[in-house]
């Protein structure tokens, strides 16, 4: 057992099942010595396994959407009345695109399902920060993480309308941290991490390919769900106070990369097969 969080105490938003990456942060938040409240919409409830995850950190789970304000006022209140007073830490997890659930591209969206996807993805990281605040919920020298993805800043074929949750997430982080920072001490960050497989990465087109792409350009290749978990703690810890308003990637080194060795070999390995190709079928190959 470690200490890192040793008489801390936080909300985490987004576990549904063993794969989350927030299933991961509470069951390490737990071993480091944190109290924990888990928390997710009823419909994740029933389709997930978090009183599994709940009976093991040995917590409850209070039932919120997280793009619901009296949900989340709900949520903050009874948090607290389970902790006694304020907390230190919260962990937003939440994403989904509809569009993307829909196989509908971005030169093809659906508006309606684009706002769903901001609001649920990036706008509710607002509400979250905003309802905290004001009722004034968090510890000084509090800590808030949200989880990312480099899509919010490069083109990743596929990634859809995520990428533009994604980049609204980045700048409340900014937005909100010199706020929340200034009055209260309270710092707030986003973590990119690697493609991960969790129930939402998947439903992104080419997932899988992404991944081995991701895996190939990384120096230490992809950062694991459980990896992630453990950047996470570092940020809700005490050694992490003056760090705000940052956009931290955790992805092997990915978003230094322009071509690695291995990658480039990938692609060449491609291209002399398409010549190959070309040379055997120069007006194409006969069904």
């Amino acid at each position: 057992m470690g200490n890192l969080l040793q008489g801390k105490k936080g909300l985490i938003f987004g576990a549904l099942n063993e794969n989350s990456i927030a299933w991961k942060v509470a069951e390490r938040a737990v071993e480091q010595g944190a109290e924990i409240v888990l928390t997710n919409t009823l419909v994740s409830l029933r389709m997930g396994t978090i009183a599994e995850l709940a009976k093991k950190c040995n917590t409850v789970v209070i039932p919120a959407d997280a793009t619901n304000v009296e949900d989340l006022e709900n949520l903050i209140d009874k948090t607290m009345e389970h902790f006694g007073g304020k907390f230190d830490f919260i962990l937003h997890s939440v994403g989904m695109s509809p569009n993307v659930r829909k196989g509908l591209t971005y030169d093809n969206l659906n508006y309606e399902y684009l706002s769903k996807t901001l609001d649920i993805s990036a706008i509710s990281f607002h509400k979250v920060i905003q309802v905290a605040r004001h009722k004034d919920a968090l510890n000084e020298w509090g800590s808030i993480v949200a989880l990312s993805y480099i899509a919010a800043q490069r083109t990743l074929y596929g990634y859809n309308d995520m990428a533009d949750a994604k980049a609204l997430l980045e700048s409340i982080a900014r937005s909100f941290g010199y706020i929340y920072g200034r009055e209260r001490h309270v710092r707030i960050n986003t973590v990119s991490q690697s493609p991960t497989l969790t129930t939402a990465g998947g439903g992104i087109m080419g997932f899988g390919d992404l991944m081995e792409f991701a895996e190939s350009m990384s120096p230490l290749g992809n950062a694991t769900a459980e990896d992630c978990a453990d950047y996470v703690l570092t940020l809700f810890s005490d050694l992490t106070r003056k760090v705000t308003m940052q956009n931290l990637y955790h992805d092997g080194g990915f978003s230094s990369m322009a071509m690695s060795h291995r990658a480039m070999r990938t692609y060449e390995k491609g291209r002399r097969f398409e010549d190959v190709q070309e040379n055997q079928y120069p007006f194409g190959k006969e069904e």
